[in-house]
């Protein structure tokens, strides 16, 4: 009988231990920081396909967007983000809030899908952004740029959805040589980083977009490759992202995975761990 009684008092210690285990990641990852693993390559050359990083919550303060979203299609489980946090979901406010920078590079949920999309802010509030023969003009003025060499990686399929990259020399053999030309781009207020370019594209020529106040507009550093706010989203694309859907900031990429799981550790790239992000 004792032994049984036991059995049952260690049983009860373990569901305890796991129900607080979950309480205290889910407070984590509400209020704190975020795990992101990096699915595509509309970030490169700054965030590779594989890029695993933790996006920093308390940076802009607090909306419903903060509440993870929880989808498990193979058991049917869709819980939205503002099935959880819907009482955060004001008129476009946020709790505590802090303002973005042009250059902080944000995961964010698309306005339509509620998906997580990373990119990096170009455009805020009243500002005028346009992209004329590939060159960005913010308020009427081109952004500084300048050679940066080349991009190389190999040609074969990435991450785990298998994507293989576009390439400005067009390779199309297995484990060949893909380039694409690397450029510096420094803002307004002084923020630089490396964008990359594979050829002419539709969206290397736009009309003028005027930021509304309350939102806010983003570009993928691989130009060419990126679905964003150049793109509206009656097309399937970004368009301005208002400030309550902002999830936070990424700072640092804790490790980074070429396979097609991050726990392959054997493909992980040494080169990456905790590296900073421009």
């Amino acid at each position: 009988m004792a032994t049984e009684e036991k059995k049952g008092s260690a049983i009860l210690e373990t569901i305890k231990t796991v129900f607080w285990a979950l309480i205290i990641a889910g407070i984590f990852r509400t209020i704190l920081f975020q795990p992101f693993w990096i699915p595509s390559g509309s970030m490169k050359d700054t965030l590779l396909v594989g890029d695993f990083l933790f996006v920093n919550k308390m940076a802009y303060g607090y909306s419903y967007a903060s509440c993870p979203t929880i989808r498990i299609q193979r058991i049917g489980v869709n819980i939205d983000a503002a099935d959880i946090c819907g009482f955060l979901d004001g008129d476009n406010t946020r709790i505590m809030g802090g303002e973005p920078e042009r250059g902080d590079i944000i995961v964010f949920r698309h306005p339509v899908t509620g998906a997580d999309f990373i990119k990096r802010l170009i455009g805020t509030p009243g500002d005028r952004v346009q992209v004329k023969d590939g060159v960005l003009y913010l308020n009427d003025e081109a952004v500084k740029r300048e050679d940066a060499g080349v991009f190389e990686e190999i040609y074969e399929p990435q991450g785990p959805i298998r994507s293989r990259p576009r390439c400005e020399n067009r390779v199309i053999a297995e484990g060949a040589i893909c380039r694409k030309s690397r450029e510096r781009e420094t803002l307004p207020n002084g923020v630089s980083y490396d964008i990359l370019n594979i050829g002419t594209q539709r969206s290397d020529n736009t009309g003028v977009f005027v930021v509304p106040e309350g939102h806010y507009f983003f570009m993928g550093d691989n130009r060419d490759n990126s679905t964003d706010s150049r793109f509206p989203q009656a097309v399937g694309g970004v368009g301005m992202v208002p400030y309550e859907n902002l999830v936070g900031r990424a700072d640092r990429v804790i490790f980074s995975s070429a396979g097609r799981s991050m726990l392959f550790f054997w493909t992980w790239r040494g080169d990456r761990f905790f590296k900073g992000l421009e």
